[in-house]
């Protein structure tokens, strides 16, 4: 499958500008947009050239010779490049309304998609330029953030360490997301520092333990000097990762709702305001705490879908991120609903 990459466009040659509009006004931006959805949905979202056409309201011919024309102008190799990619207007409206450093959305053909392959195409396009030498790095573990993982263009950087922020689990289905840290760290060759127990354990009593008297605190305190995170959220719908693994039974998950639960971040739960709930499972989950991450200078969200905009509303509240990445669906539904919740 091809892959779409980040790069600067600025160096294009003026006969490609001339030949597609570019820099004569809007008919060319929308021309550079059409070429964009085309290459997203074909390299990213897999559609086959028929159903691109019909998305896009146009004919067969026209997808291919806009796939051409992306190869051609090396906008695609195996990539699209990432300032191409910006969705300038609801990317000024994300940073103006939630008061981050940078937003970024992932262009996304229909609300039908599931986001989470384009998400995390962006997200490893981003931290791609993101991640440099002499940084400490730490990531949290899902399902949006394995889809990133084939997106990142692997480079060696020196000096550079991850510390994953969740204990792992125990029973793996099809995939395992609590693999993302070192699996992370490999493509930067960097240090992986995990925690060396499960996500979820069965009372505070032994959460205490492993921490004080297990290593886990080395993490804790390791996670102090954290120069940026990396994480995503999860929603309370019936197949979020932290019920597809068997962490939380059905009736605890009715229970955490009916406490005001909206989602989780790093399994802990927190309401549409931004705080943790009350509730016995947020007392036994071994990750860094949410005080250490807020502290961290730079915090990068990552998460979308319908069935998460209360939960993203809630963490932009809980973590505080300064860049937050998603696609366009999810950015509309975030936007509407916060001025909803307003008036």
């Amino acid at each position: 499958m091809g892959r779409i990459v980040g790069r600067d466009n600025r160096a294009r040659p003026d006969s490609a500008k001339a030949e597609f509009g570019e820099g004569q006004g809007t008919s060319g931006r929308r021309s550079a947009r059409l070429r964009l959805r085309a290459a997203w949905m074909y390299y990213v979202e897999e559609m086959t050239q028929n159903a691109i056409a019909e998305a896009l309201g146009v004919g067969r011919v026209t997808v291919v010779r806009l796939l051409s024309d992306a190869r051609a102008l090396h906008e695609v190799k195996i990539s699209l490049r990432r300032d191409i990619a910006e969705l300038t207007g609801l990317e000024l409206a994300l940073q103006q309304r939630f008061g981050l450093a940078e937003a970024v959305v992932a262009p996304l053909s229909s609300g039908d998609v599931d986001p989470t392959a384009a998400i995390g195409a962006a997200t490893g396009q981003y931290i791609s330029d993101f991640i440099t030498s002499n940084m400490l790095v730490g990531v949290g573990w899902g399902r949006t953030l394995l889809k990133a993982l084939g997106f990142i263009d692997e480079k060696p950087l020196s000096n550079v360490a991850v510390v994953s922020l969740l204990g792992g689990i125990s029973s793996v289905r099809q995939y395992n997301p609590a693999e993302f840290g070192w699996q992370f760290s490999r493509a930067f060759g960097a240090d992986c520092f995990q925690i060396a127990a499960p996500a979820i354990v069965d009372s505070e009593q032994t959460k205490n333990v492993l921490v004080d008297r297990c290593g886990v605190g080395a993490i804790f305190d390791l996670a102090q000097s954290l120069d940026v995170i990396l994480v995503s959220v999860g929603g309370m719908n019936p197949d979020a990762t932290s019920y597809l693994f068997g962490h939380f039974s059905a009736e605890e998950r009715q229970t955490l709702i009916s406490r005001g639960a909206v989602g989780d971040l790093l399994y802990n739960f927190f309401d549409k305001d931004g705080q943790i709930i009350d509730h016995p499972i947020n007392s036994r989950i071994m990750s860094v705490p949410i005080d250490t991450l807020v502290k961290t200078p730079r915090r990068i969200l990552t998460s979308g879908g319908a069935a998460k905009v209360d939960a993203i509303l809630g963490a932009m509240t809980l973590i505080k991120p300064n860049i937050f990445i998603t696609d366009e669906i999810t950015a509309g539904l975030l936007l509407n609903e916060n001025v909803a919740n307003k008036k």
